[in-house]
């Protein structure tokens, strides 16, 4: 579950840069692009990790 963590952790910093983008601050925009991109790269991770318990259940 510590991916699952990591990745809501990373979704509260996306959600502040954003509220700054928000504000005005245009280097926030970039910052919060970061953090989707790293978003992004940890729902891909725990994609993966369940389709392999998936197969791994299957094949006991």
């Amino acid at each position: 579950m510590d991916l699952l963590q990591n990745l809501e952790s990373e979704l509260e910093l996306f959600k502040a840069e954003y509220a700054k983008f928000g504000r005005g601050n245009k280097t926030a925009g970039t910052r919060g692009r970061k953090h989707l991109q790293n978003i992004k790269k940890m729902a891909q991770e725990l994609r993966n990790s369940i389709q392999c318990s998936k197969k791994e259940e299957g094949s006991t």
